[in-house]
């Protein structure tokens, strides 16, 4: 199974200079609780963004680049590759960036947004998508508090069969 994790404001502003717009401590906890033990995808910026393996989880890359290397990861240069890794694995976390997550979309099983009732300046978009083809599972309201200052929602949608 393919899943996607993402978060993003009501534009669907996910990124700014290749990082996070905002600090949500909540949702990276989400994010760990939701990733550790699975495999996750990411884009080479992406990896490049957090610097470093996430610790308790198989980390691949997707890159072009087919000399590309990294201790501590597997490196892929293909969704196809994606794909084919999904037969075998339980659950498949793409989590960006923008450009992997157009490539994967239309084999993405279920979509894990964490929404954001706020707007951000920046300068990576999610791809357009529409959610007439996504079942809403679960939505629950984020505690906001000092340490997270927005209203949020934790998302689950699985494709329509």
């Amino acid at each position: 199974m393919i899943s996607l994790l993402v978060a993003m404001d009501k534009n669907k502003l996910i990124g700014k200079d290749n990082d996070l717009p905002w600090r949500l401590p909540a949702d990276l906890a989400y994010f760990k609780n939701l990733t550790m033990g699975h495999p996750i995808v990411m884009g080479r910026k992406t990896y490049e963004s957090i610097g470093r393996p996430l610790p308790g989880r198989e980390n691949i890359i997707i890159t072009r680049n087919l000399s590309y290397a990294v201790e501590g990861c597997e490196v892929i240069n293909s969704t196809e590759e994606i794909i084919e890794l999904s037969k075998t694995k339980k659950e498949i976390f793409v989590i960006g960036g923008s450009e992997i997550f157009k490539e994967i979309l239309p084999f993405v099983d279920k979509l894990y947004i964490t929404e954001i009732e706020e707007e951000f300046e920046g300068d990576t978009f999610f791809p357009n998508f529409n959610l007439e083809n996504w079942d809403l599972k679960t939505r629950e309201k984020g505690i906001k508090d000092e340490k997270n200052p927005y209203e949020y929602y934790f998302c689950l949608y699985e494709k329509k069969k």
